[in-house]
């Protein structure tokens, strides 16, 4: 059988081959076409862009934190500095197990449970930062012993940190209040307020008091280095840097001797102390006690020193001198003699015969004096020298709420007086209005007599009991109470040292201010409630006693001391200024269950200015059982 031979076609192929040729040489043209537009994109179009970044890779911009500002008391005592400390800090978003991290790390570095929970209270306040400490204030055996074995623990680092520290503890703490860290809410604030840039880097923040209220002072001016860095993001060399500015340094008002010394007499009392330069308004000292130290909250509190504080019966964390409001008791009765002179409900001479008690048209409701049996004949003198409850009875209903109401507002009882820390209290002034809009109630008659000597609905702060006495004191002028004197700008080289503000002057016939200021004087002589204090007095100082009720006592039934319970006892008030003559001190003094105000606060006082004027630093004033 003979074999067929086919026949190849050459051309075909040769067609076929030029065909695929063809189309794999336009394939690589529209390939190459791809690769050059994008090179042209990159390289050309968006060269500028991916520069940056590359810089960016290899750049690095960092924060410079600038050094808080220093606070100071009037004499150059330092009450709020600066200190270096080395931190251990964890990133969490860096740690795959992060319990087990904390657990392993223990075994090198001792974390305690407390550690452990103000760590993850930070956690969960701050989401959006990085870096978070779980261990302040390493030792140098400590930082040795991590550095060996930093390799072990990614996401945790050593880092130096400037903490803030409070020399003088809680002798201040309500004024300089403390930082604490910043949260979520914080940046938010911080953003609203377009200051964000300015905290790049910064952990801590005011929280309360003059840390508080000059926050944007005190903090000073983020600067930043540009640092090149290498392929694992460790710094090379520095390419450019723009410093810091620090905060402005504070010089306070405040002398540090006189509020020891306010604290020293105290004792073991508690209550509240304002003294104020009565020619400017600068506060001298401000007592709340007891205090709490301020050093607990600088990086997170842990959580037994915040249950004992917060659970504190003695409420450490209540600023009692500027928030705490309690009836002002007599020494209310200054303001309401002058109210009965200027409205002419009263004359000097006016006198009436006080059995001990008074009633109202048509009651047989008896309002009674602290005294039994009464005063005798008291004229406006003699009723505030011995404090006569019952005139102040008949002014009361004489004068009318309406009247009582707006000329006693002019001293400042039921407003703020704007002094230059936060969380200040009104008080309460109260009228018909307020009393309709508060319970839905009329105004009663018996309502005004209560006001009348400084209790019913009446509520004061120290703060504003003092602000009061200052305008008695400067025949009514009224300067913005303030503690901060001084402020030095590191920015501009400025200092800044006029902070005094007058804010009005009350339009008062100085002859009823003279009436009121010497039977004021004539309280601290014999006679006067406050003749035992007043006794031997190298200087000649005016002041009122006033006790204010915690607990109402029934119609009948006396107040004993000893049968009630030391909680609900009344509290002891005493204001005051000195010289009288030339007043450079104006104080008051409330003592929380102290009973009555020339027993317990008056010799407080007398203390306090002892120190002020004789330099004698006081012993504490014995608390009964």
């Amino acid at each position: 059988m003979k074999e067929t031979v086919e026949l190849r076609d050459h051309l075909h192929e040769l067609r076929q081959f030029r065909i695929r040729l063809t189309l794999s040489a336009i394939g690589i043209l529209l390939v190459f076409c791809l690769l050059f537009g994008r090179f042209v994109y990159l390289q050309v179009l968006r060269s500028e862009h991916y520069n940056t970044l590359a810089e960016a890779n290899r750049i690095a911009i960092m924060p410079l934190v600038p050094n808080r500002g220093l606070i100071f008391d009037r004499n150059g005592e330092i009450l709020a500095q600066n200190f270096t400390a080395y931190t251990l800090e964890i990133i969490p978003d860096q740690v795959a197990n992060l319990d087990a991290a904390i657990d392993k790390l223990a075994t090198l570095i001792e974390i305690t449970p407390e550690d452990r929970r103000r760590f993850n209270k930070l956690k969960r306040e701050s989401t959006r930062f990085k870096s978070l400490p779980i261990r302040s204030r390493l030792t140098d055996i400590e930082v040795a012993r991590f550095a060996e074995n930093r390799y072990r623990f990614p996401g945790m680092d050593i880092k130096a940190r400037l903490l803030r520290h409070y020399p003088t503890g809680e002798w201040v703490s309500h004024v300089i209040g403390y930082i604490g860290r910043i949260n979520d809410k914080d940046l938010e604030q911080l953003e609203a307020n377009q200051q964000l840039e300015n905290y790049r880097g910064s952990l801590h923040i005011g929280r309360t008091g003059i840390e508080k209220s000059y926050e944007s002072a005190l903090h000073g001016v983020t600067g930043f280095e540009q640092v090149e860095t290498d392929a694992i993001g460790r710094p090379v060399r520095t390419l450019s840097r723009v410093p810091p500015v620090a905060g402005s340094d504070l010089t306070l008002t405040l002398d540090i001797g006189l509020q020891q010394a306010a604290i020293e007499a105290f004792g073991e009392f508690r209550g509240a102390l304002v003294a104020m330069d009565p020619s400017n308004g600068e506060i001298l000292a401000f007592v709340s006690k007891p205090g709490f130290d301020p050093n607990l909250f600088v990086d997170g509190i842990d959580h037994y020193n915040w249950r004992l504080l917060n659970e504190s019966k003695d409420r450490p964390l209540n600023n009692r001198a500027l928030r705490g409001v309690y009836p002002p008791g007599s020494t209310f009765k200054p303001f309401m003699a002058l109210a009965g002179l200027e409205l002419s409900k009263r004359t000097p001479h006016y006198a009436i015969n006080d059995p001990g008690f008074f009633s109202l048209p048509g009651s047989t409701h008896r309002f009674r004096d602290w005294k039994p049996g009464g005063h005798g004949r008291v004229d406006l003198h003699k009723s505030l020298v011995v404090s006569c409850d019952t005139y102040y009875y008949m002014l009361s209903h004489d004068l009318g709420i309406s009247n009582i109401h707006a000329f006693i507002a002019q001293f400042g009882f039921g407003n703020k007086t704007g002094v230059d820390i936060p969380g200040e209290m009104s008080g309460l002034l109260p009228s018909p209005e307020w009393k309709k809009e508060r319970f839905n109630q009329p105004w009663f008659p018996g309502d005004t007599i209560s006001v009348g000597i400084g209790q019913g609905f009446n509520l004061a702060t120290p703060l504003q009991l003092t602000f009061a006495t200052m305008l008695l004191a400067n025949n009514g002028k009224a300067f913005r109470p303030h503690f901060v004197k001084q402020q030095a700008n590191h920015q501009q080289g400025l200092i800044t040292d006029d902070f005094s503000e007058e804010m009005y002057r009350l339009n008062l016939k100085q002859e009823h201010l003279d009436h009121i200021k010497q039977a004021l004087v004539d309280v601290t002589r014999p006679g006067g409630t406050a003749a035992r204090v007043g006794a031997d007095a190298a200087y000649t100082f005016a002041g009122k006693t006033g006790t204010s009720q915690v607990i109402n006592i029934k119609q009948g039934e006396r107040y004993i001391a000893s049968k009630i319970d030391e909680r609900h006892r009344d509290h002891a008030l005493f204001t005051a200024y000195a010289p009288a003559e030339h007043p450079q001190i104006v104080l008051t003094v409330l003592v929380e269950n102290g009973g009555s105000g020339g027993a317990t606060a008056a010799p407080i006082a007398r203390k306090v200015l002892d120190y002020f004027f004789l330099g004698t630093m006081p012993e504490p004033i014995e608390k009964p059982g």
